[in-house]
């Protein structure tokens, strides 16, 4: 599940994908409008998932379909990205409990960070309940949580 264009890669157990700036992303001034930092913030979070082999379909699939969902989110705007410039979007799953997951993310421009994330996802059946996370994505997210602290 790790192929694709925009799959990524780890580096000492964070997760990076480029993004380009493009035209579309920004507005009058050319500065990257700032709800569009949240799309960049999903794409890393859905990459870096798939690449641990956690699908999104999967886990809304069979008898008992689930999804993420944001509950809570702290964002830093630190300095603007701009229309060209090639980013990387970092991403680190930090703690794995019953039904959450939490993330620390950054949005970086030659190694500086833009805009930084800390948050909490929620595991939540199809009518919006939250359920515990199913047994194989736990597995995973506890092992690539386990092998940051090695």
């Amino acid at each position: 599940m790790t192929d694709g264009p925009t799959s990524g890669h780890f580096v000492n157990g964070v997760h990076i994908i480029p993004i380009r700036i493009y035209f579309e992303d920004t507005d009058f001034s050319g500065v990257v409008y700032h709800a569009n930092y949240l799309r960049y913030f999903e794409r890393g979070r859905s990459d870096c998932l798939r690449s641990l082999n956690i699908s999104h379909t999967e886990l809304f699939q069979g008898d008992s379909p689930r999804a993420w969902a944001i509950r809570r989110m702290n964002i830093d705007f630190i300095k603007p990205a701009r229309i060209d410039d090639a980013l990387e979007v970092h991403t680190a799953y930090t703690k794995v409990t019953g039904a959450r997951l939490f993330a620390s993310q950054a949005i970086k421009r030659a190694g500086e960070d833009l805009v930084r994330v800390d948050l909490e996802a929620a595991c939540i059946t199809a009518d919006g309940k939250p359920t515990r996370i199913p047994g194989p994505a736990r597995e995973a997210l506890s092992a690539h949580l386990a092998s940051l602290t090695s």
